[in-house]
């Protein structure tokens, strides 16, 4: 059992590293924003929002050759994976959740952890995200090959269920990215990417929803949405891999086809109809003059890359 002097240390200890983490520096400057009109306190968290892109810039390169990576590693069949908790966590799920709908791929594809498990998505696990040993149990769980592609997210760049993961990941052979928003971090350290998105202090001393969730989300649609395109899942910028799941997407699902092929209601319907409303093969048949089972076996070949079958149509 932890003595009270134990936890005292260790609330110090704590204190002393926080202190040190650019993510929870004090701004005095803003130390009577309650006081000011609502206008005004708008105006300066838009501005500060406004720095996030610059910073995620400064990262592109080292995002780039991550996103590179996890694309060759998706190719052969791994899964992308992000593990973070609190705030971080939520963002993984919530890219995560996107890739189904958006671009045809399985739940088991890309895949959300969060410290404490689904319900800590609406309310707070306590404890949950200082446990390395529960990082390593979540991804046992999903039986972690060479393929797959583990990402750690913490803003501080030091959460214990972050690092665990990506240690235990990087033991077992998959390929670990680091996303943090502060400079030398262990997570960093610990990943093959470390990539650290410097936004400053918050606007509210230690609020990493702010403009540290901000650019981790930036960050994390530039994972998932260039994979996607990496992996043949768009035509040009259409989303031709969309499921049409409702009545929007089986709209959006024809207004696709129309603006890659141009052909007309009737025929769009007929091709959709042909290839079981399959909006890749619709747009392969009308452009490529092929039926529906040859539509198939062209993305087949192909490894489901539009323009790649739409070289080898008869056509």
């Amino acid at each position: 059992m932890t003595s009270t002097a134990d936890a005292s240390s260790n609330h110090r200890d704590l204190r002393a590293e926080l202190e040190t983490l650019t993510t929870e520096a004090f701004r005095p400057e803003l130390s009577e924003i309650d006081r000011l009109p609502t206008l005004e306190i708008t105006k300066l968290m838009n501005a500060e929002d406004a720095t996030v892109p610059a910073a995620v810039a400064e990262r592109l390169p080292v995002i780039a050759a991550a996103i590179d990576d996890i694309a060759e590693r998706m190719s052969r069949g791994g899964r992308l994976i992000y593990a973070g908790a609190g705030t971080a966590g939520r963002l993984g799920i919530l890219d995560a959740s996107e890739c189904p709908p958006t671009f045809n791929t399985d739940p088991s594809e890309v895949v959300g952890l969060i410290a404490g498990g689904p319900g800590a998505m609406v309310t707070s696990v306590e404890g949950a995200e200082d446990s390395r040993e529960l990082a390593a149990a979540d991804l046992e769980a999903l039986s972690l090959t060479p393929d797959d592609t583990v990402v750690g997210i913490s803003a501080s760049g030091r959460t214990p269920y972050a690092v665990g993961a990506v240690e235990h990941a990087r033991a077992h052979g998959a390929l670990t990215i680091g996303l943090s928003c502060n400079a030398d971090s262990a997570l960093a350290a610990a990943a093959e990417h470390g990539i650290e998105i410097v936004v400053g202090p918050e606007l509210l001393t230690g609020s990493t929803r702010l403009k540290a969730g901000t650019a981790q989300k930036l960050v994390l649609n530039m994972f998932s949405t260039i994979t996607m395109i990496r992996l043949g899942k768009t035509y040009g910028n259409l989303m031709v891999d969309v499921r049409a799941s409702n009545e929007k997407l089986r709209a959006r699902s024809r207004r696709i086809v129309a603006l890659a092929t141009g052909a007309s209601d009737e025929e769009i319907e007929q091709a959709l109809t042909a290839t079981g409303g399959e909006v890749k093969n619709a747009i392969l048949a009308l452009l490529g003059g092929v039926d529906g089972p040859t539509a198939a076996r062209l993305l087949e070949e192909n490894d489901g890359h539009l323009r790649a079958a739409l070289a080898t149509a008869p056509r």
